[in-house]
């Protein structure tokens, strides 16, 4: 269990020689519902702190994230294709002298 949380492989990654990996996650789910993991991190901090290994300095981080534009109701739909052009912005149709001549 120690090898697999220090490493932080998947546990079907822990080695062999620790015996099935599926007794392992047993074990490992146990102690985490009945507080053996919570009692082992509260004595292993007592002890490093009554021998001054632990300092316990206070960190606020001030970080300030923002969420991309798209994330404010953006389209849902395909990718976005820009403006059309406006319908008196089209080109006009190329006039020829027939064309011209059929007008009249």
């Amino acid at each position: 269990m120690r090898f697999r949380t220090r490493t932080g492989v998947p546990w079907r990654d822990v080695p062999e020689r620790y015996g099935p990996r599926g007794r392992v996650y047993d074990l490992f789910r146990r102690w985490q519902r009945d507080g053996t993991w919570q009692s082992i991190l509260t004595e292993l901090q007592a002890q490093s702190d009554a021998k001054e290994l632990i300092t316990w300095d206070i960190n606020v981080d001030s970080t300030v994230c923002r969420a991309h534009q798209h994330a404010a109701g953006a389209r849902k739909m395909g990718i976005y294709k820009g403006s059309r052009p406006a319908v008196s912005a089209r080109r006009s149709r190329t006039t020829t002298a027939l064309d011209a001549r059929a007008a009249v």
